[in-house]
């Protein structure tokens, strides 16, 4: 006895759909993030020496018309513009900065990959101090 394979109607729809598929990877997805979400919410915490900067109040900054370059070297050296200067005779130098009738716009802080963060902070600091406060990071790109 052979049996036939084909529908009667070949145009009708399928009226039955299946959709035990569809609920077990509905189930599946929901267990794997119940299991996934708390593992997001975890920080790891390291154990860091992180840089000392005074507490201050920030202020805005005037609009001005200059600009001025510091280089952090690796070594802790610091250039102002062109002049070779160390980190406590930064101070005096942008006292003398703020003081002009034209201070700079905008102070383009260059830092060498090896300076150390504590030396990034002391700048930023005098920075503050002197009340100059526009300040672009320099970076460079990767190509």
């Amino acid at each position: 006895m052979a049996r036939t394979f084909r529908r009667a109607r070949q145009m009708h729809p399928i009226a039955e759909l299946n959709i035990t598929n569809l609920v077990d990877l509905g189930f599946t997805l929901l267990i794997i993030f119940m299991i996934a979400t708390p593992l997001i919410n975890q920080e790891q915490t390291l154990p860091v020496n992180l840089p000392v900067e005074s507490v201050s109040d920030q202020t805005k900054p005037d609009p001005n018309d200059k600009t001025e370059i510091i280089t952090i070297k690796a070594d802790g050296s610091v250039v102002l513009g062109s002049r070779p200067l160390t980190l406590s005779q930064l101070p005096r130098e942008l006292a003398t900065l703020a003081a002009q009738a034209r201070q700079p716009v905008t102070i383009h802080l260059r830092l060498d990959a090896q300076s150390t963060a504590q030396q990034f902070v002391a700048v930023m600091e005098l920075l503050k101090k002197n009340r100059l406060f526009k300040i672009s990071v320099d970076t460079q790109s990767t190509r």
